[in-house]
């Protein structure tokens, strides 16, 4: 088993290859962008321990009508989350319930504060 940090893939994904672990307490949050975000990443908090984020980087995903841009975090339990703009600054809250799929759309004039990911 390897440890360090973790490579993302930016490689887009093909129709139905995304799978989330959700259930019981433990939901999901999908953060809609516009295309030029492609690579960005964006994180996310629990509201009461801003402390402890996890971020994922905006990807194209292939859906029935087309294209989509987006961030997919799952294995969230479930509460109240800040979806952070930069390091200091935060954009929204969002409540994410066990078994379910928030979502949150990324203002298009806004440029999230973390570096694209190196591909």
């Amino acid at each position: 088993m390897s440890h360090g940090h973790h490579h993302h893939t930016l490689a887009p994904s093909g129709q139905g290859t995304v799978m989330l672990n959700i259930g019981g307490p433990i939901g999901a949050l999908i953060i809609n962008t516009g295309a030029r975000l492609q690579g960005h990443e964006i994180e996310v908090s629990p509201v009461e321990d801003t402390g402890r984020r996890t971020h994922a980087a905006v990807r194209a995903r292939y859906v029935r009508s087309g294209v989509t841009f987006c961030v997919v975090i799952d294995s969230l339990p479930e509460g109240r989350y800040v979806v952070w703009q930069d390091a200091d600054t935060p954009l929204t809250q969002v409540e994410v319930r066990g078994g379910a799929v928030a979502e949150v759309t990324w203002p298009a004039h806004l440029v999230p504060g973390r570096m694209p990911v190196p591909v």
